[in-house]
C-alpha cells in the first residue's frame, strides 16, 4: 500500500497550491516551462499523493516505487511536488535555476527524489524498463512510473522501448502520457500526429487506460487498474490542458518554456 494517502479533497486543494508554487517559482526565475508544468499538476499529486511507496526523509529507501521524469523539462512540478511533499524544504524553491542550485532546469539526481538525470527527451522509458527488469531480476516488489510528454512520443527510441516492456511482460511498470497536445512549436498532431494514439500502444502490446488527466477520480481508478494488470505493462493516456488553470496560458505553445513577468504572475493568481 502506498506511504502516503490523501483524500480526493485534500488533493484538489494541493492542485491550486501547486499551480500557485509553479508560477511564483517560475517569476523568481525568470525562465523556465510553465506550460507543460501546469498541465501534469494532477498527475505528480495523484502520483506522489496516492499511489506511490514512498519515504521523503528517506529519498533512497530500497522499498520505493520509482519515478522517472522522461520529460525533464517539467522541473517546476516536479520540484514543487517534492518540496510540498517534504522532500527538500519549500524555500528552496526560490533557487530555481540559480548559479549553483541544485534545482536546475531539467530534474537530475543531486535533488532528494529524482531517480535520473533527464531533459533529452525520449530516454525515460528505456531507463524505466532496466529499472523494472532489475527488480524482477532481484525479486524486488516496487513499481515503476514513467511519466512522459506527447511531443516526446514522436521520438523512435520510445517505441522501440514500448516493444521491449511488452515483449518482456513488465506488469509493474506504467507510463503516463501528458497529452495536452501542444509541444514547443505548436500543436503536436500537426508536427507530427500521434493518432490513434491508444491503438498505436495497444498494438505494441501495452494495457492502455485514457482518462481526463485533470481528474483526480480518474487517475486514481487508472493507478487502481493498472495494480490488479497483470502479464504486460500499462500505459495511462491522460488527455490534459497545456498551462491549466490559466487562461492565457492555457492550449499556447508560447507558453511552453516562458516565465510569467510580476504582471502576469499577479493576472495567473487571481484567477487560481
Amino acid at each position: 500500500m502506498p506511504t502516503q494517502t490523501l483524500d480526493i479533497e485534500s488533493l484538489k486543494k494541493k492542485a491550486v497550491v501547486f499551480r500557485r508554487d509553479i508560477l511564483e517559482t517560475l517569476e523568481t526565475a525568470g525562465s523556465g516551462h510553465p506550460g507543460g508544468s501546469l498541465s501534469a499538476v494532477e498527475i505528480f499529486l495523484t502520483l506522489y499523493g496516492y499511489q506511490i511507496n514512498h519515504k521523503p526523509l528517506d529519498p533512497s529507501w530500497e522499498g520505493r516505487d520509482r519515478v522517472i521524469v522522461s520529460k525533464g523539462h517539467v522541473s517546476p512540478v516536479v520540484y514543487v511536488t517534492l518540496a510540498n511533499f517534504g522532500y527538500f524544504p519549500k524555500e528552496e524553491l526560490k533557487t530555481f535555476r540559480k548559479f549553483g542550485s541544485r534545482l536546475q532546469g531539467h530534474v537530475h539526481t543531486k535533488v532528494p527524489g529524482v531517480e535520473f538525470n533527464t531533459g533529452s527527451l525520449g530516454h525515460g522509458l528505456s531507463f524505466a524498463n532496466g529499472i523494472a527488469l532489475g527488480a524482477r531480476m532481484r525479486a524486488r516488489n516496487f513499481k515503476v512510473y514513467c511519466v512522459t510528454g506527447d511531443g516526446e512520443l514522436q521520438e523512435g527510441s520510445v517505441w522501440e522501448a514500448a516493444m521491449s516492456a511488452a515483449h518482456y511482460k513488465l506488469d509493474h511498470l506504467c507510463t503516463i502520457v501528458d497529452y495536452n497536445k501542444v509541444q514547443e512549436n505548436g500543436p503536436t498532431n500537426e508536427i507530427k500526429n500521434l493518432e490513434p494514439l491508444g491503438k498505436k500502444w495497444a498494438a505494441f502490446g501495452w494495457h492502455v487506460i485514457e482518462i481526463d488527466g485533470h481528474s483526480i477520480e480518474a487517475l486514481k481508478k487508472a493507478f487502481d487498474e493498472f495494480s490488479i494488470t497483470k502479464g504486460k505493462p500499462t500505459v495511462i493516456i491522460a488527455n490534459t490542458v497545456k498551462g491549466k488553470g490559466v487562461s492565457f496560458m492555457e492550449g499556447k505553445s508560447a507558453w511552453h518554456g516562458k516565465a510569467p513577468n510580476k504582471e502576469q504572475l499577479a493576472e495567473a493568481l487571481k484567477e487560481l
